[in-house]
């Protein structure tokens, strides 16, 4: 049976996926449109949101645990558009 996680440590693992979606190196054949690039970005943003989507629903979420779940929600969002979306001259 896995051990229950925190909310704040949820949130903190969550933002972390989000970094290594950062982090990830662009791949030199293909560049931003390599597919296993794209799917692994992808796969990082998701983990990262399944691991706070179910918080604001328990009856122990605070408000300011709600809050942060939703900034983790639009962290993910505004990574999905700067790490896939934008064009960025390097």
């Amino acid at each position: 049976m896995s051990r229950l996680i925190p909310a704040v440590e949820r949130i903190q693992r969550a933002r972390g996926l989000i970094q290594k979606a950062h982090d990830l190196p662009i791949p030199v054949d293909g560049g931003r449109y390599n597919f296993s690039y794209i799917a692994q970005v992808k796969a990082f943003l998701q983990d990262a949101r399944d691991l706070v989507k179910f918080i604001p629903k328990t009856p122990s979420a605070t408000a300011e645990i709600k809050a942060q779940v939703s900034q983790v929600f639009l962290e993910a969002d505004q990574a999905n558009q700067e790490i896939l979306l934008k064009k960025k001259v390097d």
